[in-house]
């Protein structure tokens, strides 16, 4: 005999999670609404632009930089320490990608006159903020190598 088949109940999560998520559909499609009520057709080719740059020039900059990365440090048994050159360099990137022009001193004048505050110290900011990260990364690392160091030396011989 065939069991009859019941329809699968489909997973929406709780209604405090559907709530959260209609109220930031409708956020977001007014945010999309404001932003395309001025130049729209200037949105729309930076979106595209943005996608384009992305995907036909950084995106194979920093896989090949991976690679490498990979590379260099799987050879010596060390993979597990690219997360460490991975998460500050991710990081060090996006901010370098969203304060690009005030980094490199293109919008000096534009953002004086808009913000009312200097433009200069950014580039200075954002490489001190990578310092940090590659240091913290450092020393995390630094840390977790000190941590094994001991627990092996800990370790009494195995009895054969």
């Amino acid at each position: 005999m065939r069991r009859p088949v019941t329809p699968r109940r489909i997973p929406l999560g709780s209604p405090l999670q559907l709530v959260l998520l209609g109220c930031s559909f409708a956020l977001a499609g007014y945010a999309g609404l404001r932003l395309l009520a001025g130049d729209w057709f200037g949105v729309a080719l930076w979106f595209v632009g943005a996608a384009l740059l992305h995907d036909l020039v950084l995106l194979p900059l920093y896989a090949a930089a991976d690679r490498a990365l990979v590379r260099t440090l799987g050879a010596a048994g060390r993979r597990g320490w690219t997360l460490y050159v991975r998460v500050p360099a991710a990081l060090s990137g996006l901010l370098l990608l969203v304060w690009f022009p005030l980094i490199s001193g293109q919008v000096n004048e534009r953002y004086r006159s808009a913000a009312g505050l200097s433009a200069s110290g950014f580039a200075a900011r954002w490489l001190l903020i990578t310092a940090v990260l590659f240091g913290g990364s450092a020393l995390l690392l630094a840390l977790r190598l000190a941590r094994s160091r001991r627990a092996t030396k800990r370790r009494e011989p195995a009895v054969h």
